[in-house]
């Protein structure tokens, strides 16, 4: 999904005007390609400790790319259809970091197990 979400920043800026080229238009390409690229770097490292620390940058990230979408939509460089589409795949983005992140941290939980009753034979 963040592979797909970079993907789309890249082809909506593609008609940003040229003197966006290097502010809105690249703020929103490097904060959707940053999502990416924690994730596969935290996929990279050691273990569940790194690979959490860059899940959360990857998250924050995306917050960054949720504020960009703002101003670029406020400006009328994207359309409500691509603010909404966009803002609704970093929503739903920012909730699948936060549950992997989530599992990362808490402790293993040992399975509850059924204790013998009297009643069983």
């Amino acid at each position: 999904m963040a592979h797909r979400l970079a993907l789309t920043a890249y082809e909506v800026t593609r008609v940003f005007p040229p003197d966006e080229r290097y502010g809105l238009s690249a703020q929103i390409r490097r904060a959707a390609g940053s999502v990416c690229a924690n994730i596969a770097e935290g996929c990279g490292r050691g273990g569940p400790r790194d690979f959490g620390r860059f899940l959360n940058i990857a998250r924050g990230s995306a917050s960054e790319l949720e504020y960009h979408i703002i101003p670029a939509s406020d400006l009328g460089l994207l359309s409500k259809d691509q603010s909404a589409e966009l803002t609704g795949d970093v929503t739903n983005i920012k909730r699948m970091l936060s549950g992997l992140i989530r599992k990362l941290v808490e402790p293993a939980r040992p399975r509850a197990t059924r204790s013998p009753s009297r009643h069983d034979g």
